[in-house]
């Protein structure tokens, strides 16, 4: 048995009092409203963005204790952090008007299908078809698409904070099970796709169709769980499609498309989709008018929150990885679902993958708990911190309580559950 360091046992600590500090974010909020003195302060410690940056930086000043300021470099270069560059990338794109006006439009056109009232099929399709668009477009890309849309037809209005958490936490857990139809979309999933042989008839077959039966029942529950008030919603103009973004030409959609696509094809090759970002950068400059303003600072902390974490998870794998390769096979979803929100999801498959001699049966529980709990924490799956940064703002103190969407995602977890166990 490999001896255990120093510097991983105080790594494991810090690591518990990053997520302690994700539960105490709201808290953090309401002193910066209160206490004017130090409000900014606690305003960046109520960041849910900043946690992970800032307790990596702890770890990096421990390493430098007990080891050197050179060896902390090292341990950081050493890192991986293209997912974290290429979620900053694709929320950029994803977010841009032309994006939106498609999508929307798509939404529209689908809800005059649907026997409701157009706000109530609006809310249904953010809810359950862009989760699964997540499975060609990547799971960060539909999680930015929905999470405005959401923003922009319901969370501005004078909704319940009940009505907002249930909200919040359904899109969560759907955009992690949404994305796995494909087997480059999830994070968890494209960790082992190609380690243990899943191509997209395998995805479809054993993840996809269980995935999407848990979407739309998740879906069909929480518009009937707030049914009142989006009858509310609805009488004030039945009939009305939200049209929300201005008309944009389609050539400009087009291009997008290709920026968007291009970015998620070359998604392993960060040399390859920041300079493509760069380009996209200067196309949005030439068409102004087209244009609203870019979401670059809400990216940017996203990326800061994932590349916190993979600095602080990377650590974990002396107790991550036994732990994992322990449990028997009837455990190990349901272990893997409660580690999951305590740990990026896709770290934990990667964990699971280095284990030698997994069963089928083993590999698919790993991975079905996984992204089962992809939306019980916001560190549970990589897309989870964009839909903190788009909605936040709408929250009372303009902060997400932890626990509150915790407590609200459980139903929706247990549906995904009983669908890929019982199916």
């Amino acid at each position: 048995m490999p001896t255990i360091t120093p510097i991983e046992y105080a790594a494991a600590i810090i690591f518990v009092l990053a997520i302690v500090h994700t539960f105490c974010t709201k808290y953090f909020q309401h002193l910066a409203h209160t206490d004017s003195a130090h409000a900014g302060l606690w305003h960046l410690l109520g960041e849910v963005e900043v946690v992970f940056g800032l307790w990596s930086f702890v770890l990096l000043l421990v390493i430098t204790f007990f080891s050197s300021a050179p060896q902390a470099v090292a341990y950081l270069e050493r890192q991986d952090f293209t997912e974290a560059l290429f979620v900053f990338v694709i929320l950029t794109i994803a977010a841009t008007r032309p994006i939106l006006f498609m999508v929307e439009r798509v939404v529209n056109t689908i809800t005059k299908l649907l026997p409701v009232p157009a706000i109530v099929g609006q809310y249904f399709l953010c809810l359950s078809l862009i989760p699964l668009i997540g499975s060609l477009i990547t799971e960060p890309a539909a999680m930015t698409v929905a999470a405005l849309l959401l923003r922009d037809l319901y969370f501005y209005q004078p909704v319940s904070s009940r009505f907002k958490y249930v909200t919040l936490a359904v899109l969560l857990v759907n955009i992690s099970i949404g994305g796995v139809l494909t087997p480059y979309a999830a994070p968890p999933v494209l960790m082992v796709a190609k380690a243990w042989g899943w191509d997209l008839s395998f995805m479809l077959t054993t993840f996809g169709w269980k995935a999407a039966l848990a979407v739309i029942i998740n879906a069909v529950a929480v518009s009937l769980f707030v049914s009142k008030e989006l009858s509310q919603l609805a009488a004030k103009d039945p009939n009305q499609l939200a049209n929300l973004t201005q008309f944009v030409p389609p050539y400009l959609v087009v291009i997008h498309l290709i920026f968007l696509f291009a970015t998620v094809w070359f998604s392993h090759h960060p040399i390859v989709f920041i300079g493509l970002f760069m380009f996209f950068l200067g196309f949005t400059h030439a068409y102004p008018e087209h244009q609203d303003k870019l979401l670059i600072k809400e990216g940017l902390l996203v990326s800061f929150f994932l590349g916190g974490l993979v600095v602080l998870g990377s650590m974990q794998q002396w107790w991550l990885q036994p732990l994992i390769s322990g449990m028997p096979v009837n455990a190990l979803f349901w272990g893997a679902t409660g580690l999951t929100a305590l740990t990026d999801n896709a770290a934990l498959t990667y964990l699971g993958s280095l284990v030698e001699g997994m069963s089928a049966s083993a590999k698919y529980a790993l991975v079905a708990g996984a992204i089962t709990g992809g939306g019980l924490t916001v560190i549970a799956n990589a897309p989870n911190p964009v839909g903190f940064a788009i909605l936040k703002d709408h929250f009372d103190e303009g902060s997400i309580s932890a626990l509150y969407l915790f407590l609200a995602a459980l139903l929706p977890t247990g549906v995904a559950a009983v669908c890929f166990i019982w199916f």
